[in-house]
């Protein structure tokens, strides 16, 4: 069971404190970026996805704090953090400007669908900034049914009833039906954060992976990768994740059974087993 106090929205009230679980806001050049930190290690960034926010990230935090530092940002947009332009990469370098800030090398980024693109694109621009990345709910680019799903969606969000009209949608890309029987509460609080996003923000996001394709990219990327997938997203399916460790020289791919597109929300301990397990250092595979 999740318990939502781990990923209550309590915690993006403006505030910085010292210490332990420090809340901390960098103004950098182009922005600030506000931010959690806990724990002591090696550092790891989690970058949330497009469809919930930094407290779906919060779970896996607390599984990782004992290993690492684990920072956990609020993306440019969303929460505490200014927006940074509607495209991926403006995005990415504003992410890649925090991570140089906090502190580079990162042992490791790890995104989430949204977050995902955002850490893949820093991992391509910005290369030595991270020893190795995470890529949860992933690919390469979308189907031409998948780009057609989120030109629906900004289509709908611009519509003049705002993100109301997704919610519904959104919850089935986040999470599968049995998942959500059983899972009221935290699919209700995820609900009402998802529409707490700012609908411009999240226009521009859906028009960016709408046209997203980094397939003649990300064969360059030599880092370690692993790539985790729910065997039930609908969001980012299996196949552009088997799509994505094809192109990869370096990957490592593990297909989550009965999980969908936020498995480190659903299952954070079978999560942070594999994320241990590969930072371990444990020789990659295809």
């Amino acid at each position: 069971m999740i318990n939502l106090e781990d990923i209550s929205p309590v915690w993006y009230a403006p505030r910085v404190t010292e210490g332990e679980n420090a809340m901390i806001e960098r103004r950098l050049a182009g922005g600030c970026v506000l931010a959690r930190i806990m724990g002591t290690g090696p550092r790891i960034w989690l970058f949330h996805s497009l469809l919930a926010d930094a407290g779906s990230c919060m779970p896996l935090a607390r599984q990782l704090e004992e290993r690492h530092e684990v920072v956990v940002p609020d993306l440019p947009g969303f929460g505490g953090s200014e927006a940074a332009g509607p495209d991926l990469a403006a995005i990415a370098d504003r992410m890649a400007e925090a991570v140089r800030e906090f502190g580079a090398p990162a042992a490791a980024l790890l995104g989430n669908g949204y977050g995902s693109f955002i850490a893949l694109t820093v991992a391509l621009r910005h290369p030595d900034l991270l020893e190795r990345l995470v890529l949860v709910g992933t690919g390469a680019a979308f189907s031409e049914p998948g780009r057609a799903a989120f030109r629906g969606m900004a289509e709908r969000a611009r519509s003049g009833g705002g993100l109301e009209l997704l919610a519904e949608t959104a919850m089935r890309r986040l999470f599968s039906p049995e998942f959500q029987d059983t899972q009221p509460q935290l699919t209700a609080e995820r609900r009402s954060r998802f529409l707490a996003t700012d609908p411009q923000v999240f226009t521009a996001a859906c028009d960016a992976l709408a046209s997203l394709d980094l397939r003649a990219d990300v064969p360059n990327l030599t880092l370690p990768v692993l790539i985790l997938v729910g065997a039930k997203d609908e969001a980012t399916p299996p196949p552009m994740a088997r799509e994505l460790a094809g192109l990869l020289p370096n990957a490592r791919l593990r297909e989550l059974p009965g999980l969908a597109h936020v498995p480190q929300l659903q299952d954070p301990s079978t999560c942070a087993a594999a994320v241990i397990d590969f930072l371990g250092g444990r020789e990659e595979r295809k």
